[in-house]
């Protein structure tokens, strides 16, 4: 067969305007037409889906959740635990990347291309575990955010004010038209960059000696109490679960991070270009974000410091070394950025879990009604049925209720593993499609197919060792065994479900029934040529976008 790299077709076809060109609606069983108020709008550049995807990744974890590592690791275990899952995220992303950078469609989310390359069951249980796990994850950050106003005092206003405030902020900035939504998140993910570098600077100078202390960190901590704690058991063997328990809890920051920039590429311009350049910089930067991060906190304070375990912001390294340092004032502003994190996240993962009801509805796997946008492209019913699993921010402010919250938010920790796994089988049956049609791909990563194949099968044991504390003597419990394992059950049900529904159907389509054309029209029009740019602009460029 011919093959099609659609690099002679973008300049005669990036010609289109817009609107005579009917953008693509309707996926189902690999088909596309299109539908008036159901179509996005192709407004996101790079540095966009980028920040968005970042917004999402960097939250609460990287700044309060890392304390809890280094109780339990100790400042070795915590710089390879986190080291390791960047490596691991970066290669599943560059995987991942191949595929939307093929066929990034509207609507184009993993659910979507699991239901293109494997089956339909495949798609709706990939579609509804991105939408209810991002879901769960917005009241998540709602409560952190009113747990660090905490920080300030007590206070006589109902906790449920705030969350009732900041859920409506998150809301109206959905509601944006996508481009107005892309640089809110730009300049708000922006800001938390700037947060991350602004503390790593001052960890290096905290460790030379330079705060009003003037006391010297260097390696103090890595000295005694030492590199490395043990965990649950004594010697090796305990420093070895320490170890394991490490990435286990260092994952929850990156629990579906490979999968955040696929999810904008339906609303991205450019998107065969942009989507791999997107996702390189978006990993990068992740990578060059968290590696210092976590590398000053190791330095900061030692393991065994009690302050680690207490709530909220007070448990922060960054916030204790501040206080150690006794530095006036910085604290109450780092708490103030950090809270800001946790709302931004919050908005990233509601606009995330929208496009993937949206996905769903466009592929037939949910009702209709999901997929209706207004003149701005926003598919705001989706957006509004999205905000449906904010209630659960209520419900975690009562003491009894906290548990069942818990419960819902480890569901989140097992569905990454859950994806990753299907990710990989989704790379495989792409990549077999590639080559039995003869189709060139715009973006190829030097480290597949074998990148996405070993996070895949990681990502199994990862998704096992997810509650193995729990078989320790002494550590059964019910509670924590099914808060750690119950999103197994959960999407199999799921899958098994829709399987007997959907039972004419084969567990795996045929490589020679991919349709690896359908939608592919649209996508080569919505290139535009590039730009040419001296060599302080592509510098310029590099950075920013």
């Amino acid at each position: 067969m011919e093959k099609l790299s659609g690099q002679d077709d973008v300049q005669d076809k990036s010609s289109l305007s817009d609107r005579n060109l009917q953008n693509v609606i309707s996926l189902e069983h690999g088909t596309q037409h299109a539908v008036n108020n159901e179509s996005l709008h192709r407004g996101f550049k790079p540095r966009h889906s980028q920040m968005i995807a970042l917004g999402g990744a960097i939250g609460t974890s990287i700044f309060i959740g890392t304390a809890q590592v280094l109780r339990i690791g100790g400042p070795l275990f915590l710089v390879l635990g986190y080291s390791f899952l960047c490596i691991l995220v970066y290669l599943i992303m560059t995987g991942l990347a191949e595929i939307a950078a093929y066929l990034p469609v509207q609507g184009g989310t993993m659910s979507f291309y699991g239901s293109k390359y494997i089956s339909r069951s495949m798609g709706f249980a990939l579609g509804y575990l991105y939408w209810y796990s991002l879901g769960i994850l917005i009241p998540y950050e709602l409560v952190a955010s009113t747990l660090l106003i905490d920080y300030w005092g007590s206070t006589s206003v109902s906790p449920a004010v705030f969350v009732t405030a900041i859920l409506v902020v998150i809301v109206l900035v959905n509601f944006l038209p996508v481009q107005y939504f892309g640089e809110t998140e730009f300049w708000a993910a922006g800001m938390k960059v700037v947060l991350i570098v602004g503390l790593c600077f001052l960890s290096f100078i905290l460790f030379l000696g330079g705060g009003p202390n003037h006391d010297r960190i260097g390696f103090r901590y890595w000295q005694h109490p030492g590199p490395t704690n043990t965990y649950l058991a004594e010697g090796d063997a305990g420093r070895f679960v320490a170890l394991l328990q490490c990435v286990v809890l260092g994952s929850f920051a990156f629990v579906l991070a490979p999968e955040y920039v696929i999810v904008t590429a339906g609303e991205m311009e450019s998107p065969r270009s942009n989507v791999p350049r997107a996702a390189q910089r978006y990993i990068w930067r992740f990578i060059i974000l968290f590696i210092p991060t976590v590398l000053s906190i190791s330095v900061l304070v030692p393991y065994d410091d009690e302050r680690l375990a207490a709530s909220g912001t007070a448990r922060s390294p960054f916030v204790i070394a501040i206080k150690e340092a006794g530095i006036p004032v910085l604290d109450s502003i780092v708490n103030s950025m950090i809270m800001l994190s946790a709302i931004t996240a919050g908005n990233s993962f509601l606009y995330q879990s929208s496009r993937n009801l949206y996905s769903l509805a466009v592929t037939g796997d949910a009702p209709a009604i999901f997929k209706r946008t207004n003149k701005h492209g926003l598919p705001w019913v989706a957006v509004l049925a999205s905000t449906a699993f904010t209630p659960l921010a209520y419900l975690s402010l009562g003491s009894t209720s906290l548990t069942v919250f818990n419960w819902l938010i480890n569901i989140t920790n097992t569905s990454g593993f859950v994806s990753w796994i299907c990710c990989g089988w989704i790379y495989n049956r792409f990549r077999k499609a590639v080559e039995h049609h003869g189709v060139e791909v715009p973006y190829r990563s030097p480290f597949q197919p074998y990148g996405i194949y070993f996070g895949g099968i990681t990502s199994v044991f990862l998704l096992f060792l997810n509650g193995f504390t729990v078989f320790f003597p002494d550590k059964w419990a019910v509670g924590d065994f099914l808060s750690a394992y119950i999103g197994i059950p959960v999407f199999l049900v799921i899958y098994l479900g829709h399987r007997v529904y959907a039972r004419q159907d084969p567990w795996a389509r045929n490589t020679a029934e991919i349709d690896m054309f359908a939608g592919l029209d649209e996508v080569l029009a919505a290139e535009k040529p590039r730009r040419t740019r001296g060599a302080i602009g592509r510098v310029l460029f590099a950075l920013i976008e």
